[in-house]
């Protein structure tokens, strides 16, 4: 098991200090999947880097995808092989970084009359699915009767079912992936900052030689310097280009992604379905833990990119998909446990809808050197790093006439991993239930530790074991707060409860039993003062209302 590196927001003053004396290789601007990813490629290839995130690691489009490290289907309608090649290819080596993380699903694509897909040409779509994402063994394509697909699912639509085909997809949690490949950066050197917004460019020769960064925290401003910037600020992408007055020829097209979650009794699928909705749209049901998901919209996006929300015209649109495929459920506006909504920073292209959109990633260069990456899919981030790192090289090697080498991460296993296969994951789930039965603590509970801190269980279960509280689920809870605390940059109760442990998402209702001991808790810890806990206690309850509120009153 590889040592925590110490990461903790207790130490800021010494980070930004840090940040502020050296002289980097290279800025990475935004903490989200991409940008984490060219941290680690950049720093795992000698380069000395530092990565800036004006919010928190992933707290924009990375903690709000469908959280699938996926071939993209349905690309393949749209005729883009290479994407789907690439992507579909990249599955089984992300999964091979963190088998505890990146799980194996296996997903379910109904056929049905009138359906957008049909039998045969299912069959074949599936098979090219296969061979371009070098698919093999147990994990190919299969075609199923109408029986044999009732029988995985048996609330698919009996009278209009023919069949389905039945194939290997990844199911992640994609803020903590982030936050591991970030920690993994760390152990090549790399140093990170979060509520570190970038708000200006440093010039020599009018060539960018750095940022000006202001502390979101501190409200204070420091200027780090660098050899080269690269900004992966997703959404914000533009808005730099701007500041660097370099946005011209292509631009982003933000379109906007909804998913809804369900108690899993409220939608029991048994197993994850990709299904038809009657406008020509896909949409996925995904089992979690307590809960089903559902998602996703595809709607252009023009407002406040801070702060995006799912409205109740895309619950009713969802629920409306839901009831049409699983007509025995009936799903209502009132049982919507939780939601989320992120945007996708695709690029745009005149003429073509949102659904239409490539989803490939592009990287421009500006004349005063500004690199920013644009588009793409969570399950192509290593490559997407790859891609922008190789091109600094280009850049390194005529400057400096010295070359980094090729990329080294797809054999670089993430923090909390040192798993070989899936089986051993799942030996491991049962051995941490086994140890954690006798402090009142189940099988949900193991395999939420394991799938989502991976080995790094070890060191929860240490703390578990010296707090005091008569609640096993609030001494874990606690447990999670500290290690996240010293070796995650938790910095505030939102950074806990959505980014680190996805509980708004996956178990929102633990949230309103964990809220005030977890709220003294960073009293205790941070000593933040009065003003500071009750603007935490009312984002927290806005979070809430927000996110699982559809009542009629609302509209």
């Amino acid at each position: 098991m590889k040592k925590n590196i110490k990461f903790s927001c207790l130490d800021r003053d010494q980070q930004i200090m840090d940040l502020t004396k050296a002289t980097f290789d290279l800025v990475v601007i935004g903490g989200g999947i991409t940008g984490a990813g060219i941290a680690l490629d950049a720093a795992s290839r000698g380069l000395k880097v530092a990565l800036l995130e004006k919010g928190d690691f992933a707290s924009g489009t990375s903690s709000k995808s469908t959280k699938l490290i996926h071939g993209g289907l349905r690309y393949l309608k749209q005729f883009d092989f290479w994407l789907v090649k690439e992507v579909g290819s990249e599955r089984a080596i992300v999964h091979q970084l963190a088998p505890h993380l990146v799980l194996p699903e296996k997903m379910l694509l109904p056929l049905i009359e009138g359906g957008s897909y049909g039998k045969w040409l299912t069959s074949i779509g599936l098979k090219v699915y296969d061979i371009l994402a070098q698919v093999d063994g147990g994990d190919k394509r299969q075609m199923l009767e109408k029986k044999e697909a009732l029988a995985l699912e048996p609330l698919l639509p009996k009278k209009i079912l023919k069949g389905a085909g039945f194939y290997a997809e990844y199911r992640t949690d994609d803020a903590r992936l982030t936050i591991e490949n970030i920690k993994t950066s760390l152990l090549y050197g790399a140093v990170a900052l979060n509520y570190a917004e970038v708000t200006d460019f440093l010039y020599e020769d009018e060539r960018v030689a750095g940022v000006c960064v202001k502390d979101s925290l501190a409200g204070k401003e420091f200027e780090v310097r660098s050899k080269y910037v690269i900004s992966a600020a997703g959404p914000w992408v533009d808005d730099l280009r701007s500041v660097n007055n370099s946005k011209n020829g292509k631009r982003l097209h933000l379109t906007k992604g909804v998913h809804l979650v369900f108690p899993h009794e409220k939608l029991p699928v048994k197993q994850s379905v990709y299904f038809d909705v009657p406008d020509g749209r896909m949409i996925f049901a995904i089992p979690r833990g307590k809960i089903t998901y559902v998602g996703t919209t595809d709607t252009n996006y023009y407002n406040d990119k801070d702060r995006v929300t799912t409205d109740i015209a895309d619950a009713i649109y969802l629920i409306a998909a839901v009831n049409n495929m699983f007509p025995s459920i009936e799903l209502e506006l009132e049982d919507i446990e939780s939601s989320w909504a992120g945007l996708r920073p695709l690029i745009h292209e005149e003429g073509k809808s949102a659904s239409e959109l490539s989803r490939k990633d592009e990287i421009f260069t500006s004349d005063s050197g500004l690199i920013s990456m644009a588009g793409g899919k969570l399950t192509g981030y290593r490559k997407m790093a790859e891609r922008v790192v190789n091109r600094v090289g280009q850049m390194i090697k005529e400057d400096e006439e010295r070359e980094i080498g090729e990329s080294k991460t797809a054999k670089i296993p993430l923090c909390g991993s040192n798993f070989k296969k899936f089986k051993d994951v799942r030996k491991y789930i049962e051995e941490i239930r086994e140890r954690i039965k006798k402090d009142g603590l189940g099988a949900y509970e193991a395999w939420f530790l394991v799938t989502t801190y991976g080995i790094q269980t070890e060191t929860i279960l240490e703390k578990f074991n010296v707090i005091k509280d008569d609640d096993p689920h609030l001494r874990l809870a606690k447990a999670e707060l500290h290690f996240g605390i010293e070796f995650e940059m938790v910095t505030s109760p939102m950074d806990f409860f959505i980014r680190r442990t996805g509980r708004l998402y996956f178990d929102i209702n633990s949230i309103r039993l964990l809220m005030d001991p977890i709220l003294n808790e960073f009293e205790q810890i941070f000593n933040p003062g009065k003003n500071k806990m009750d603007t935490w206690r009312e984002e927290l309850l806005r979070k809430l209302e927000e996110h699982s509120n559809f009542s009629v009153e609302r509209i």
